[in-house]
């Protein structure tokens, strides 16, 4: 199943909820006064598993940041393998951001200015991965370069699955982590 590019859902239109404590930012307010469908398309782009978005909006609306933070991670670590295998079929390999993704484009900034040499080796190791485990190789990208990406891959042929699993989840939380944070607190516009 594809998707459509990662863009998250504009939730600016959305009036807070009356009695938001002056510490909780606009985008937090908007986000637990937004409907219920919205919430879920925005979470959607977050995280691909339903599983995962169900729990975060059944437990809105989240009085602080950390509260929703915190959720998040909590959602993702009770991700199944069923689950997990949902939310990694919403990423692209590393080294092919979705075409007109921006969020998939910043996400792998690393690879931009990559040399033909290590975006082919790159692609050799996405599909080793690929073969031993069965799923898109997944990592929280923002902010490692495209050699870092590399080794990254290289390393992680070497475990088990039970354990590139549990490493999944964790970059898994981080990415999530990272564009939850996005979607309360927006960059603004170019």
């Amino acid at each position: 199943m594809t998707s459509s590019p990662q863009r998250l859902p504009d939730l600016r239109e959305t009036a807070g909820p009356p009695g938001v404590p002056a510490d909780t930012p606009e985008g937090l307010s908007r986000f637990n006064s937004a409907s219920e469908a919205a919430a879920r398309a925005a979470l959607h782009e977050v995280c691909a598993a339903g599983a995962w978005s169900s729990a975060m909006l059944a437990r809105r609306p989240y009085p602080t940041v950390g509260e929703l933070l915190a959720a998040g991670e909590a959602a993702t670590a009770a991700l199944t393998a069923d689950d997990l295998a949902e939310a990694m079929a919403g990423h692209p390999p590393i080294g092919r951001p979705r075409p007109g993704d921006p969020a998939s484009a910043r996400e792998q900034r690393g690879m931009a200015g990559a040399s033909d040499t290590l975006k082919a080796e790159l692609l050799e190791l996405n599909l080793a991965y690929q073969k031993k485990f069965g799923q898109v190789f997944l990592i929280c990208a923002t902010g490692r370069t495209g050699e870092q990406l590399r080794d990254a891959a290289q390393d992680r042929l070497g475990n088990t699955p039970e354990r590139e699993r549990e490493i999944v989840r964790t970059e898994l939380a981080g990415i999530n982590r990272i564009r939850l944070t996005r979607l309360i607190r927006p960059e603004p516009e170019a």
